[in-house]
Protein backbone atom coordinates (compact mmCIF):
# COMPACT_ATOMS: atom_id res chain seq x y z
CA UNK A 1 0.00 0.00 0.00
CA UNK A 2 1.54 3.18 -1.16
CA UNK A 3 -0.18 5.81 1.46
CA UNK A 4 0.19 9.81 0.24
CA UNK A 5 2.18 11.97 3.07
CA UNK A 6 0.03 14.43 4.91
CA UNK A 7 1.88 17.70 4.50
CA UNK A 8 1.41 21.03 3.62
CA UNK A 9 4.19 23.50 2.47
CA UNK A 10 1.80 26.84 3.11
CA UNK A 11 0.20 27.62 6.43
CA UNK A 12 -2.30 30.96 6.85
CA UNK A 13 -3.80 31.90 9.81
CA UNK A 14 -7.47 33.95 9.29
CA UNK A 15 -6.81 36.98 11.40
CA UNK A 16 -10.31 37.44 12.43
CA UNK A 17 -12.46 35.19 15.12
CA UNK A 18 -14.70 32.50 13.55
CA UNK A 19 -18.04 30.69 14.91
CA UNK A 20 -16.39 26.98 15.95
CA UNK A 21 -19.95 25.63 14.44
CA UNK A 22 -18.55 26.19 11.18
CA UNK A 23 -17.50 22.91 9.69
CA UNK A 24 -15.63 21.99 6.37
CA UNK A 25 -17.65 24.02 3.94
CA UNK A 26 -18.06 27.13 5.96
CA UNK A 27 -14.79 27.97 6.69
CA UNK A 28 -13.73 26.46 2.61
CA UNK A 29 -15.85 29.10 2.25
CA UNK A 30 -14.08 31.70 4.28
CA UNK A 31 -10.79 30.45 2.31
CA UNK A 32 -12.23 31.21 -1.20
CA UNK A 33 -14.05 34.48 -0.39
CA UNK A 34 -11.77 36.05 2.44
CA UNK A 35 -8.52 34.78 1.73
CA UNK A 36 -9.34 34.63 -1.93
CA UNK A 37 -7.52 31.57 -2.29
CA UNK A 38 -8.29 27.61 -3.19
CA UNK A 39 -9.30 25.79 0.21
CA UNK A 40 -8.23 22.15 -2.23
CA UNK A 41 -4.32 23.77 -2.73
CA UNK A 42 -2.99 21.71 0.36
CA UNK A 43 -2.21 24.48 2.30
CA UNK A 44 -3.55 24.66 5.99
CA UNK A 45 -5.76 27.01 7.03
CA UNK A 46 -5.83 28.21 11.25
CA UNK A 47 -9.09 29.87 12.84
CA UNK A 48 -9.69 30.49 15.93
CA UNK A 49 -12.84 31.54 17.67
CA UNK A 50 -13.80 34.91 20.11
CA UNK A 51 -12.62 33.60 23.07
CA UNK A 52 -9.18 32.51 21.75
CA UNK A 53 -9.55 29.19 23.41
CA UNK A 54 -10.44 27.16 20.61
CA UNK A 55 -8.23 26.54 17.33
CA UNK A 56 -9.61 24.54 14.02
CA UNK A 57 -7.19 23.69 11.50
CA UNK A 58 -8.40 22.82 7.68
CA UNK A 59 -6.70 21.04 4.36
CA UNK A 60 -7.28 19.47 1.65
CA UNK A 61 -5.68 15.75 1.54
CA UNK A 62 -6.22 13.86 -1.70
CA UNK A 63 -9.96 13.86 -1.70
CA UNK A 64 -11.51 15.15 1.18
CA UNK A 65 -10.75 17.68 4.34
CA UNK A 66 -8.78 17.37 6.87
CA UNK A 67 -10.42 19.22 10.03
CA UNK A 68 -8.23 19.53 13.46
CA UNK A 69 -9.68 20.88 16.73
CA UNK A 70 -8.22 21.91 19.87
CA UNK A 71 -9.98 23.32 22.88
CA UNK A 72 -7.92 24.56 25.92
CA UNK A 73 -9.04 24.18 29.05
CA UNK A 74 -7.88 27.06 30.95
CA UNK A 75 -5.31 29.54 28.78
CA UNK A 76 -6.78 31.11 25.47
CA UNK A 77 -3.79 31.04 22.27
CA UNK A 78 -2.01 34.08 21.35
CA UNK A 79 -3.36 35.11 18.48
CA UNK A 80 -0.67 37.44 16.91
CA UNK A 81 -1.66 40.93 16.82
CA UNK A 82 0.47 42.17 14.12
CA UNK A 83 -0.58 41.75 10.78
CA UNK A 84 -2.93 43.67 9.07
CA UNK A 85 -4.04 41.52 6.02
CA UNK A 86 -6.63 39.18 6.31
CA UNK A 87 -4.25 36.03 6.78
CA UNK A 88 -0.87 35.59 7.78
CA UNK A 89 1.61 32.92 6.52
CA UNK A 90 3.47 31.26 9.61
CA UNK A 91 6.44 28.64 9.15
CA UNK A 92 5.79 25.07 10.46
CA UNK A 93 8.00 25.74 13.60
CA UNK A 94 6.06 29.35 13.82
CA UNK A 95 2.53 27.24 14.01
CA UNK A 96 4.38 24.59 16.43
CA UNK A 97 4.90 27.77 18.68
CA UNK A 98 1.22 28.66 18.65
CA UNK A 99 -0.32 25.41 18.79
CA UNK A 100 1.80 24.85 21.85
CA UNK A 101 0.54 28.54 23.62
CA UNK A 102 3.43 30.26 22.82
CA UNK A 103 2.86 34.52 22.66
CA UNK A 104 4.47 35.05 19.17
CA UNK A 105 4.57 38.69 19.87
CA UNK A 106 6.50 37.86 23.16
CA UNK A 107 7.20 33.95 22.77
CA UNK A 108 6.37 33.20 26.44
CA UNK A 109 4.26 29.50 26.55
CA UNK A 110 1.68 28.51 28.51
CA UNK A 111 1.66 26.71 31.44
CA UNK A 112 0.82 23.22 31.56
CA UNK A 113 -2.53 22.02 32.95
CA UNK A 114 -2.37 18.92 35.77
CA UNK A 115 -5.92 17.09 36.66
CA UNK A 116 -6.53 14.13 38.94
CA UNK A 117 -9.04 11.88 38.14
CA UNK A 118 -10.87 10.12 40.39
CA UNK A 119 -12.91 7.05 40.16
Amino acid sequence: MNAKRFSSDHTYVYRDAVDMRKQTDGLSALVATELVRSPLDGSLYVFINRSEDKVKLLIWHVNGYWMLYKRLEKQRFKWPGWFEDVSLELTVEQLDYLLDGYDLNGMRSHQPVHFEVMF
